[in-house]
């Protein structure tokens, strides 16, 4: 469950959505050009000595009407930086056909595949797009289409389209200008970190940092109902487990009642009976661990480094807007050392109904028990 947690949300970070994205506040509640950030240098430049960033890159994003022959379409259309967006995003991996854009791909669009079916488009066709520019003025053009994409998010390829930013800039006035700043960092455990070092560092107020958390907080609710049924399901897991053993116990026990009768007879007392049993458990729970859990955790970490991949099924995962058809583990100390202790407990617990069985018989009675 956790390693599907941790690919689900690698998944969407790799397609789009950043580590952590930059806003002028506003933004993302009410949008418009009166919201967009301006000198992004500066920001650039702040950002670029803070530890833990990996890679950054600004992106502008409009939305227009997309036109060919009779069909059109609103979409997206965002100006990118290629070579930094290459680094951030699955978009350049992502290409089915075609070409990825560079710095000097001009008006050439890179294009989500749905689009490209509604459209009914092929690379080198000619679009027209409608739009506003940052200033608010009317802005227009015709772009080629030289790259088709597929993401396997249906709603991401049937609405999107990626335009060079040093052109696109041109035509929507928007030079040293963004809707957003896009950031990776290094290691997503440290995203908290760092996000408060960025706000900290920027020192401007009218700047909002916002997470993956915060971003995606949809897919984060999510996996955190996923997460309680996960949960309660390995409870249900445990207490059939905790039965099984106990039941085990049981049968081991009742069938030396004779034998326990005997000890008792000789002068053992029923707290010899119960240290008896509890050192067999510690000894038989002890060997038991030691075998079984390097083992479990050799195959958490293997499956974890080597993902379980179902060969065949990675178009019609696609389909679903499941990016990758991996199935991987989560090879984590913490989650193995208290699933390993939890057992350990349970096998000591196992033995308590067996013991004040056995001893609330008087030692005549278990030598007579058949």
């Amino acid at each position: 469950m956790d390693g599907s947690h941790n690919s689900i949300l690698q998944n969407a970070l790799k397609v789009y959505t950043g580590a952590i994205e930059i806003y002028k506040k506003g933004y993302r509640d009410i949008g418009g050009n009166e919201y967009l950030l301006h000198n992004i240098d500066k920001i650039e430049n702040v950002l670029q000595n803070i530890d833990g960033i990996n890679s950054f890159s600004s992106r502008y994003e409009t939305f227009g009407l997309l036109s060919f022959q009779e069909y059109s379409s609103a979409a997206m259309v965002a100006g990118i930086e290629p070579n930094k967006e290459a680094l951030q995003s699955q978009l350049k991996t992502a290409l089915i056909q075609g070409e990825f854009l560079n710095s000097d791909s001009k008006n050439c669009l890179y294009m989500g595949n749905n689009l490209v079916k509604k459209l009914h488009i092929q690379l080198g066709s000619e679009v027209s797009f409608i739009g506003s520019a940052s200033d608010n003025s009317f802005a227009a053009d015709i772009f080629k289409l030289c790259g088709i994409f597929k993401t396997g998010s249906y709603e991401f390829d049937s609405s999107s389209v990626f335009v060079a930013k040093n052109y696109f800039d041109t035509l929507m006035l928007s030079e040293n200008v963004a809707s957003y700043i896009h950031v990776n960092v290094k290691n997503l455990s440290d995203v908290d970190a760092i996000q408060k070092k960025i706000q900290t560092t920027l020192t401007n107020d009218e700047l909002e940092v916002l997470s993956w958390k915060e971003l995606m907080a949809s897919m984060v609710q999510a996996m955190k109902v996923d997460s309680i049924f996960g949960y309660i399901s390995i409870a249900l897991f445990f207490t059939v487990i905790f039965f099984v053993i106990m039941i085990f116990s049981f049968i081991n026990v009742s069938s030396r009642i004779r034998e326990f009768g005997t000890l008792r007879s000789i002068g053992l007392s029923t707290q010899n009976v119960r240290s008896l049993l509890f050192y067999e458990i510690f000894l038989l729970s002890t060997l038991a661990i030691v075998l079984a859990a390097p083992l479990g955790a050799y195959l958490a970490y293997y499956f974890n480094v080597h993902p379980i991949v179902i060969a065949g099924m990675s178009e019609t995962y696609k389909e679903y807007g499941i990016v990758s058809d991996e199935l991987p583990f989560s090879f984590d100390i913490f989650t193995i050392t208290w699933n390993v202790a939890v057992v350990y407990i349970l096998n000591f617990l196992s033995i308590v109904y067996p013991l004040r069985y056995v001893n609330h018989f008087k030692p005549l009675e278990a030598l007579k028990h058949v």
